[in-house]
């Protein structure tokens, strides 16, 4: 775990863009220019004493690279910075970081509020994992903040939401909802992955904990997979203790190659979220589709909000067929020749997704149906291709 406030070159006043090119940069003897890759299983100590020392977290270094590793210990001084958080824990995937979260903050007898539409995988660890362990999830609408006032109990330790949703675009009135669980003793975690700190900060609107699958655009190229946690030292000791024992840990490489990317995060969010708008707004003009779910809509129920608490709309639109269901949704995905039929997201190369036979396929059909995500619903990832060139793959499948 690295303290960014601690680090000569990752000063506060810096701007976004120098934090995301500079910020946790270390030089080994050798003065390289680039972040070195550190691909060792463990480290050399001196002597006993020095072991016995950093082992027993008297003295800072590294020990175990399952837990602490140079192009590691790069990356959460990064993310830390960019979020304007105290401290990071990097770790294997997005769920990952959910988990060190959930398995370091929490115990049995403990309750959840989280928003419904989480990601499938998300509600699916909090339904079928946490409650084996005693933690029960309740789950209300994102919009609703009386329906997380109403959720609230004695035993209530964590609120954790998406903003904007996966993949209905819902957002969450973070600097609302995070009144609501410091009123109640609770932390709240926002997952961070859709827009990045280069479109929002939950932590400055209140939240306690950002949580990022570091996979999608912080990566940005649909190269490796990542996580991770940002917050303040205190909260992520504890995450950083599970970690320590239980090795949800991200690789060097894949640690190395999300610094890479997270250098050009700014300028690729910006240029697909203008894309997105651009795609979204056609989509609505198409007689085919039945709505458009994108923040930066007017149509959107929350445009104003996103307004406020984001700098654009994003890079996801969704969007439904009219009419005709499943069959009508898959034709237009068999349609295209462009866009990658997958699951994953934040790639500079968009992606199309059918989120009830997928991403969500595993929960039930009445959580589907109380998300909202019906069987003609559509998702798309916009990229950096040509936004002409998009809208002639989508239009294929919505003559």
């Amino acid at each position: 775990m690295t303290d960014y406030n601690n680090a000569d070159d990752a000063p506060a006043s810096l701007d976004f863009d120098t934090l995301a090119v500079r910020a946790g940069t270390q030089r080994s003897h050798h003065g390289e220019h680039s972040e070195a890759l550190y691909l060792t299983s463990s480290f050399v100590f001196n002597n006993a004493a020095e072991a016995a020392r950093r082992f027993c977290g008297e003295e800072e270094g590294m020990i175990y690279s399952r837990f602490t590793n140079p192009t590691v210990d790069m990356l959460q001084v990064r993310l830390a910075a960019l979020e304007g958080g105290e401290a990071c824990v990097a770790t294997a995937t997005g769920m990952a970081a959910i988990l060190a979260t959930c398995m370091g903050l929490l115990k049995s007898g403990d309750h959840i509020i989280a928003s419904r539409g989480l990601f499938g995988s998300t509600q699916t660890f909090f339904n079928a994992y946490m409650a084996k362990f005693g933690v029960e999830t309740t789950f209300v609408s994102a919009t609703d903040l009386a329906e997380y006032e109403a959720a609230v109990r004695p035993t209530t330790k964590l609120v954790f939401v998406e903003t904007p949703s996966n993949p209905l675009t819902q957002l969450v009135d973070i600097a609302a909802v995070s009144a609501i669980a410091r009123k109640a003793g609770a932390w709240l975690a926002v997952d961070n992955c859709f827009c990045t700190p280069a479109l929002q900060k939950p932590l400055e609107l209140g939240a306690d904990l950002v949580i990022h699958s570091a996979t999608k655009y912080l990566d940005g190229q649909g190269r490796v997979m990542g996580g991770a946690v940002v917050g303040s030292k205190a909260m992520l000791e504890e995450v950083y203790k599970f970690l320590r024992t239980a090795g949800p840990s991200i690789s060097p490489f894949n640690a190395w190659v999300i610094l890479k990317g997270v250098e050009t995060l700014r300028i690729r969010m910006e240029a697909q979220s203008a894309s997105a708008l651009a795609v979204a707004q056609w989509l609505e003009a198409q007689p085919a589709v039945e709505r458009v779910f994108y923040p930066g809509l007017p149509s959107h129920p929350q445009h104003a909000l996103a307004l406020k608490q984001q700098k654009s709309g994003g890079a996801i639109v969704a969007f439904e067929v009219k009419g005709e269901g499943r069959e009508g949704a898959w034709r237009v995905v068999d349609s295209t020749r462009m866009l990658s039929i997958t699951a994953n997201l934040g790639d500079t190369r968009s992606t199309i997704t059918h989120p009830a036979t997928t991403t969500h396929g595993r929960i039930t059909a009445e959580a589907r149906a109380a998300a909202g995500i019906r069987d003609n619903l559509l998702r798309l990832a916009i990229g950096l291709e040509s936004v002409e060139d998009i809208k002639a793959d989508l239009a294929r499948g919505l003559k």
